[in-house]
């Protein structure tokens, strides 16, 4: 569907930050969460040959899930596209019908030596509102619901506890309704859905909901941040 700025979806946008705020004080679960992962198992233990790992989440808009983790340090390469659907190299269009079975997602290349993937899943948590269903912001619809789709066993067990942590702790008001299942495909997006934000931060789109976002992010996570400079740019 197409992103349409609406009152009703400024209001839901005005909604994360106050997700954000209850979010402040849940450290000490995060953390707790975070210690499901030993150093022989968790999917942030360092492997020899300096291998990389691959995490894919959908967290609504793939263009605002993009642009919080291309600044996350650590983090190699971030990739928009299609994930968990039925239909091979499906099209925006397709997607778009939510008939496809896939969600907008990103997929990351990280380091696990720079950064674990329960750290991933705290920036994936904080940053979009994991209780609305088939939900984000404006946008409306399967395509846009909130997913971890792991890669392996010890991904699903960290992501599963640290759900549960949250849900525990009373983080959000609701339920969390994130999906968490085996990842089975990613098809990469359109050549103009990547780094969409960096290319068009003008658009309104952008400047309405992902800078925001952003400045959320900076604020949030500076010690986890690529270039803190540059994010005291985008402002804070």
């Amino acid at each position: 569907m197409s992103r349409l700025v609406t009152s009703a979806a400024a209001a839901h946008a005005a909604k994360f930050v106050v997700i954000a705020t209850l979010l402040g004080g849940t450290q000490d679960t995060l953390r707790t969460a975070k210690g499901q992962e030993n150093s022989a198992s968790r999917p942030g233990a360092v492997r020899e040959g300096g291998m990389r790992e691959t995490a894919t989440f959908g967290g609504g808009c793939f263009w605002c899930t993009e642009a919080v983790f291309e600044r996350v340090k650590g983090v190699e390469k971030v990739r928009s596209g299609y994930s968990g659907g039925t239909v091979e190299n499906p099209t925006y269009q397709q997607v778009c019908t939510g008939l496809t079975g896939h969600a907008e997602a990103v997929q990351i290349e990280f380091d696990p030596a720079v950064i674990s993937y329960a750290d991933l899943l705290e920036i994936f948590w904080k940053t979009h509102d994991p209780t609305t269903l088939n939900q984000q912001g404006p946008d409306k619809g399967p395509q846009y619901r909130s997913a971890v789709f792991y890669h392996s066993d010890q991904q699903r067990e960290t992501a599963e506890a640290y759900k549960r942590q949250l849900d525990e702790s009373k983080a959000f008001k609701k339920p969390i309704v994130t999906e968490i299942t085996q990842y089975t495909n990613f098809f990469e997006a359109e050549p103009y859905h990547q780094d969409y934000f960096e290319l068009n931060r003008r658009q309104p789109y952008c400047s309405r909901y992902i800078s925001p976002k952003i400045k959320k992010f900076n604020r949030m996570f500076r010690d986890k941040l690529k270039e803190p400079d540059a994010a005291a740019r985008e402002g804070e």
